[in-house]
């Protein structure tokens, strides 16, 4: 497998624990974690294989560090590259905007020629609304630590699982 870089917004340290999880699971050899203040458009391009994840603040809000990443995001190419998102979000507390800075993410790079993998059944999630829901499945990882945190390392396993063989 070509190298996978993952870059993380993370503001109480929920998002940075998933995404060292996903590197652990993938193998730190093939996996770089970098954190998205100290990262550029520039840095993306260098990866085939690109792993974004971020929460969800308040009513559908980005964590601050990577809203100011969406920037980058639109600058760099990402074309022929291949693309997952995690998210941490609260389905109970947030139910009408349940991960939606997955969705976010996808809405920045669904038309810069890259092709999105890690798309997963919303089975075992129980929320109203999310703008990562697409065509009745959630097109990426969501992990809610506030309310499921016993599911998080068996739905990490199975998701990693899944990205060996897409991105591949």
């Amino acid at each position: 497998m070509e190298k996978v870089g993952i870059f993380f917004g993370s503001s109480t340290g929920n998002t940075e624990t998933v995404a060292k999880q996903i590197q652990k699971e993938l193998g730190e050899d093939i996996a770089q974690v970098k954190e998205v203040t100290d990262t550029s458009a520039s840095d993306l391009e260098g990866f085939s294989n690109i792993i974004f994840g971020a929460s969800t603040w308040g009513i559908g809000d980005m964590q601050d560090d990577f809203d100011v990443f969406l920037n980058e995001i639109e600058d760099a190419s990402l074309e022929g590259k291949k693309v997952a998102i995690f998210g941490c979000g609260d389905q109970d507390t947030y139910a009408d905007s349940f991960v939606d800075a997955i969705g976010i993410i996808y809405e920045t790079i669904a038309n810069k020629g890259c092709k999105v993998v890690g798309k997963i059944s919303k089975d075992g999630y129980n929320y109203d609304a999310s703008k990562a829901e697409v065509n009745n499945e959630l097109i990426g990882l969501p992990i809610d630590e506030e309310n499921q945190d016993n599911l998080t390392n068996e739905r990490i396993k199975k998701w990693v699982q899944q990205l060996k063989n897409e991105l591949n």
